[in-house]
């Protein structure tokens, strides 16, 4: 019997509604695709025969919720959740207190161990069976668990011997949204804020939901929903109230909401003369602005400050300092368990010898003076999320204060997203640093995860790439970024192309010449991007405002440290920024044993040599060749290597859909022609001072100099607001 041409039309309809969610990048690494592998498939329902899962919080039913979609798209079927445990339980995912006692006699060691997000993934034996046990001390710990269970899924993991046994190493895993009242997105190249303040709090996107569902996927626990340049106003009731509203989505999740405390907040919508930190009616006025924001939301996180920073008010308006703001804020949640998290992005235009000493010499002589619900933010490197910096400073040299690490997932200086660059990698580069601070192998690792010594309030802060784009970051590969961070933050110590290997299998394809090829692509991807932009430690060489191309030549910003030319100083003698001893001597501030090495040209990494040293054109690099053609086959290389990377992901065709492989297709098209531009107008610009030919293997400009200097981008996306 033939089918009626109507149920034909609507299978096809559907058929096709499916495609195109599956190739549009919403579900993010959460796409739960049936499992090809028969064999694998074949184990996975042996698993699900029998399920129990225990627990009636809201955390264990949004658990409950992802298992059945989870199983539901990767095994074709539903599933059902016994509510009582039986010995014929294949499956068993309960908090400890639940567990059938003998199945938690094995475990009772390991759950000492885990805390409060911990949890167990573990094939234990029960007469003489295997039964596989997800279990943790807290309906958070499940929730992670589950979460945790399902990627393993996706990547076809073999659960027959599984032993994990888990806890994040950071406390505080942030999303910081630089995100406006009014939408816009500082920063942002995926569209404008998912936050819709106008309708909230009486309307609840779906969006909102599912960005809970994909932070709790890989731990993050809070956001911090406004921009760090401040508006008062998400401080006043009527904001209140919409903030409540999505703190309620977000509490099954795991997640708390912050807040960005805009300094001046007690004069703009408090009615106040002052906003002196010192002043006891500023104090009291924070006081109850935190008792008012906590009756509305009890787990209120606390608040991100960024004060007496390009433009930011702060206490030093009113001759105060760092830790008069940071504590009187701090004992205004403290109440409340409330933190504070306060930036160390500060730099002064009064300073004018090195805009990358400045936050070290303000917040280093007030090490241990901050009340111990204070943690300060730190980006990654001392000048601004460059493509590549040393580590910070400070992260060597505060042993009394909890620091946690800021990143930037958004590539601000890293071609928007446009270009694909894996940043995992380079907060890999930054966690493994060693800072020497007590000895070898002091990591940047060790001071964010407290261990070093022994802090007690850590965290680890990621700089928000979501948008309104469907696939929400805009590049397909972003996606990554936003992945990894959250892995890292998880723990510091994984292994970045481990990362990426599980973000391709959950996102892409479990084909392991898939896997290992795009593995490969995205481990070397930021490195190209340094080449092609800013070679051998050259840095902040973009354009003026919107940071969008190339801008080498710009030098007439009011102030100086706004000013390429700034940083890279080329002349007739030769280039580079000099930070040794005889120079600006900010290597002084890294510990002896790094100082004696970034001190001198010899010693120093040859990927920073420019960053510390001013050198002449002629001075010899490692290969042999001079400075100038070192610089010129790097950015040559760089090319190269966005070449290399987009034929590399034309061979990728068979692996993904059409829809897929299309826009990295035409997105890496971009990236080549825009690493081409890189490399064309700094070579033509350095040209000038160095007055040498550009070496053998180095492709000739397209264009003049007096070309790229006259382009002009007065739309580009990210550009940050004006202020007061």
């Amino acid at each position: 019997m033939k089918p009626h041409p109507t149920f034909l039309f609507i299978l096809v309809f559907f058929a096709g509604l499916l495609h195109i969610t599956a190739s549009d990048g919403y579900d993010l690494w959460l796409r739960y695709v049936p499992i090809e592998n028969q064999t694998v498939l074949t184990d996975y329902q042996d698993i699900f025969r029998s399920v129990y899962f225990e627990g009636d919080s809201d955390k264990h039913l949004v658990s409950k919720d992802e298992l059945k979609r989870g199983t539901q798209g990767m095994l074709g079927q539903e599933i059902e959740l016994l509510p009582s445990y039986s010995d014929k339980n294949t499956l068993v995912i309960a908090p400890a207190t639940n567990l059938n006692e003998v199945l938690s006699a094995g475990l009772k060691k390991d759950l000492k161990t885990i805390g409060k997000e911990g949890f167990i993934i573990k094939t234990v034996q029960n007469k003489g069976k295997n039964i596989l046990v997800v279990t943790a001390n807290t309906s958070t710990g499940i929730l992670y668990g589950t979460f945790r269970f399902l990627m393993l899924m996706q990547q076809n993991q073999d659960f027959s011997a599984i032993n994990q046994v888990e806890k994040p190493k950071v406390d505080l895993r942030i999303l910081n949204h630089w995100d406006n009242l009014d939408r816009t997105v500082e920063r942002g190249y995926a569209g404008f804020s998912i936050w819709n303040w106008q309708k909230l709090p009486g309307f609840i996107d779906q969006r909102y939901i599912d960005y809970a569902r994909v932070n709790a996927s890989i731990g993050i626990n809070g956001t911090v929903l406004t921009n760090v340049n401040a508006n008062a106003l998400v401080l006043t009731p009527q904001y209140i109230e919409k903030v409540a509203a999505l703190a309620d989505v977000f509490r099954p999740y795991g997640i708390k909401v912050y807040l960005t405390a805009r300094f001046s907040a007690p004069i703009e919508i408090g009615g106040l003369e002052t906003a002196d930190p010192l002043d006891p009616k500023a104090k009291q006025w924070w006081k109850d602005k935190a008792d008012e924001i906590y009756k509305k939301i009890p787990d209120f996180g606390g608040f991100l400050v960024k004060a007496n920073s390009e433009g930011q008010p702060g206490p030093q308006n009113y001759g105060r300092n760092h830790v008069d703001g940071a504590n009187m804020l701090a004992e205004a949640v403290a109440p409340h368990n409330g933190i504070v998290m306060w930036r160390a992005f500060v730099y002064s235009e009064d300073d004018a010898t090195d805009r990358a000493k400045q936050a070290f010499s303000e917040f280093v002589p007030m090490d241990g003076k901050f009340l111990d619900n204070v943690i300060i933010q730190v980006k990654n490197g001392p000048i601004d999320f460059q493509p590549r910096e040393p580590f910070h400073p400070m992260f060597g040299a505060m042993p009394k204060t909890p620091l946690m690490i800021e990143f930037q997932n958004t590539q601000e200086y890293l071609g928007f997203s446009t270009h694909l660059a894996y940043l995992p990698k380079l907060y890999e580069e930054v966690l493994q640093a060693d800072t020497y601070q007590k000895g070898k192998g002091s990591t940047v690792a060790k001071v964010i995860d407290g261990s070093l010594h022994d802090k007690k309030l850590t965290g680890m802060a990621g700089v928000a790439n979501i948008g309104t784009d469907i696939n929400w970051t805009g590049h397909p590969f972003a996606q990554a970024n936003w992945y990894g961070f959250g892995r890292l933050a998880w723990d510091p110590e994984l292994d970045s192309r481990v990362i990426a290997k599980e973000w391709l299998r959950a996102t892409f394809s479990n084909n392991e010449e898939f896997v290992d090829t795009m593995a490969k692509v995205m481990i070397d991807s930021r490195e190209a991007v340094v080449n092609y932009m800013t070679p051998l430690g050259l840095h902040h060489m973009m354009a003026t405002g919107h940071h969008y191309g190339p801008g080498p030549w710009v030098d007439n910003l009011s102030r100086p440290d706004w000013n390429p030319v700034y940083y890279h100083k080329a002349d007739s003698l030769g280039i580079g920024f000099d930070r040794t001893k005889s120079g600006s001597d900010a290597v002084d501030q890294y510990a002896p044993e790094l100082a004696k090495k970034f001190n001198d040209p010899r010693t120093t990494p040859e990927e920073l040599l420019l960053w510390f040293h001013h050198l002449p054109w002629e001075y010899t690099l490692e290969s042999g060749k001079s400075l100038w053609d070192g610089i010129a086959l790097k950015y040559q290389k760089g090319v190269d290597e966005v070449k290399t990377m987009a034929n590399t992901w034309k061979k990728m065709q068979p692996y993904v859909n059409k829809e897929q492989f299309e826009e990295v297709r035409m997105l890496l098209e971009i990236q080549l022609k825009e690493a081409k531009w890189w490399r064309d107008a700094c070579l033509l610009y350095f040209q000038q001072f160095s007055q040498k030919p550009l070496p053998e293997g180095v492709e000739k400009p397209a264009e003049s100099l007096e070309y790229y200097e006259a382009l002009r981008f007065p739309f580009a996306p990210g550009i940050r607001p004006q202020w007061d």
